[in-house]
């Protein structure tokens, strides 16, 4: 799979996020000028981002649609630019054209939020190549998402609809290890949901599939930290942000979306340095006890002679 099988192991993964748009919901307008965007995407990379996510469409809360011809125009630049400087990129799109020519232009990776359901051929596309695809839990576009926000039982019931999504995506020909999975925190869902899914990572990881997880500055966090009349301003979520981050990266998540890869490029290596000390603290424990009770039971044969 190319560039991607050059990505670090061993730890949660950092993807950095370009938004080559006029209205995201946290760095909307910086970036739309290809140039600025590519210098961006170099930025990110050298504050620790492992790979960068380019999108040329907005996905907000009551964002509407742009035209295809937009969106290519906005993105096929920015990657082709930032695959050539040796960059791993994904390109975040719900269009299997802006996916084809994406990879065409040297993406590695289609990072899908609509996880193969906002067009039908997306799924298709993908099959023909051998690029992993991310696919997260959808169930509207973003201007009526927060319309569709019931659930009978929240953990259930996305792991059940994302499990469809995975299934079309395999029926259709996507070998299940370039898949990766998305829960999707905040597309459909509140801010107490988006809290629940993070408690109950493990329902996500224990599918078999790598994770992906996206809360980097989100509506949930300005609201834990704000006050009771306004949230916290967007720009100052980044050390709630690398606290997601810890917390994913100890429950085994393959990589974490931000927007400051920085203080989340730290956080991974931290929780993977703890880890592997935990580890082979435990193997050492092993070793002793297998030591002891070896030592013990020749004891007592010794005793019995």
């Amino acid at each position: 799979m190319g560039l991607v099988d050059s990505l670090p192991t061993g730890r949660c993964l950092v993807m950095g996020v370009v938004n080559v748009t006029p209205d995201s919901f946290s760095d909307g307008g910086r970036w739309l000028d290809a140039d600025h965007a590519v210098a961006h995407g170099v930025d990110l990379i050298e504050a620790g981002a492992d790979l960068v996510d380019v999108g040329g469409e907005s996905t907000r809360p009551g964002a509407d649609r742009v035209d295809e011809e937009t969106e290519l125009a906005r993105v096929l630049p920015v990657v082709k630019a930032l695959a050539a400087d040796g960059v791993t990129v994904s390109v975040d799109t719900m269009r299997s054209s802006v996916a084809q020519r994406a990879l065409e232009a040297g993406a590695a990776i289609v990072n899908d939020v609509s996880g193969g359901r906002a067009d039908p051929d997306m799924i298709r596309v993908v099959a023909q190549t051998e690029a992993p695809v991310v696919l997260m839990h959808w169930r509207h576009h973003s201007v009526h998402m927060q319309e569709h926000t019931h659930y009978d039982d929240l953990v259930r019931d996305v792991v059940a609809e994302l499990t469809e999504q995975v299934d079309a995506a395999v029926a259709a020909g996507i070998d299940p290890e370039r898949i990766v999975i998305d829960p999707g925190l905040g597309f459909s869902k509140t801010g107490d949901q988006n809290w629940t899914i993070l408690a109950h990572l493990e329902a996500f990881t224990g599918l078999g599939h790598r994770v992906l997880v996206a809360a980097s500055r989100k509506r949930f966090l300005g609201e834990l930290l704000g006050s009771d009349r306004q949230q916290r301003p967007v720009d100052q979520r980044e050390d709630a942000t690398a606290a997601i981050t810890t917390l994913c990266a100890d429950a085994g998540i393959w990589a974490v979306r931000v927007h400051d890869p920085r203080p989340s490029a730290d956080a991974v290596r931290v929780v993977a340095r703890l880890r592997a000390e935990c580890s082979q603290i435990a193997d050492s424990g092993t070793e002793e006890l297998h030591e002891r009770v070896t030592r013990r039971g020749r004891e007592a044969e010794d005793g019995a002679r």
